[in-house]
């Protein structure tokens, strides 16, 4: 394809900017090109916490995938948060314990949420305090499901105070060097939740 075709197809596309939510104050996140408005939806961008939050972690990523297209702008939904692989690797230490999990909750406002947190102790510990301690990170994760709204459970993950309420508790159980969430994913919005809730009775009423 020639320069003069590849200028002329550019032209042709439209650059919208991509926008971070609400709850990230709908920070610029960058720009995608398209040449229609349709072909934005559903296209995910990928970011650093530190690039969104003040103090906020490079060790973390964001993911937002668009769910809104205006005249020259891309609405985006939170979808997923993940620490970087560097980042997990470096957690990693001999002659200790890694203890995770995974829980999905459902928010107030009725979105569905998987949430892996993970806790690493100071040293060895056995498989009592190991099951003490995963028990106690599914508690406190699924209270802050069913006490929070999605962008507050988000919120509570991304500024740390959901691991920080986990170490301290869990660390009664046995010392803890430090606690994570390593991996947070949207797995359904509110409209889906309810779509399969109505399929559900409708499956429950024939039989």
């Amino acid at each position: 394809m020639s320069e003069r075709s590849v200028s002329k197809q550019n032209q042709e596309k439209r650059w919208y900017t991509v926008l971070a939510p609400e709850e990230f104050d709908r920070q610029e996140l960058g720009e995608t090109p398209a040449e229609e408005p349709e072909q934005v939806y559903d296209r995910t961008i990928e970011t650093t916490l530190d690039e969104l939050v003040d103090g906020g972690e490079n060790n973390v990523k964001l993911t937002f995938q668009v769910d809104d297209v205006g005249s020259d702008t891309a609405s985006t939904e939170f979808v997923k948060h993940e620490l970087t692989r560097d980042y997990k690797r470096s957690l990693v230490r001999r002659g200790s314990s890694k203890i995770g999990v995974t829980i999905t909750v459902l928010t107030t406002d009725d979105y569905r949420v998987k949430i892996q947190p993970v806790a690493y102790t100071t040293k060895q510990a056995d498989q009592s305090q190991q099951k003490a301690i995963r028990r106690t990170m599914i508690d406190l994760v699924e209270e802050a499901g069913e006490e929070r709204t999605f962008e507050a459970l988000i919120d509570s993950i991304t500024e740390g105070r959901l691991s920080s309420a986990i170490y301290d508790e869990a660390n009664t159980i046995y010392p803890l060097r430090r606690v994570e969430v390593q991996k947070a994913t949207l797995e359904a919005p509110p409209e889906e939740v309810h779509e399969e809730e109505e399929t559900s009775v409708g499956v429950e009423d024939e039989a």
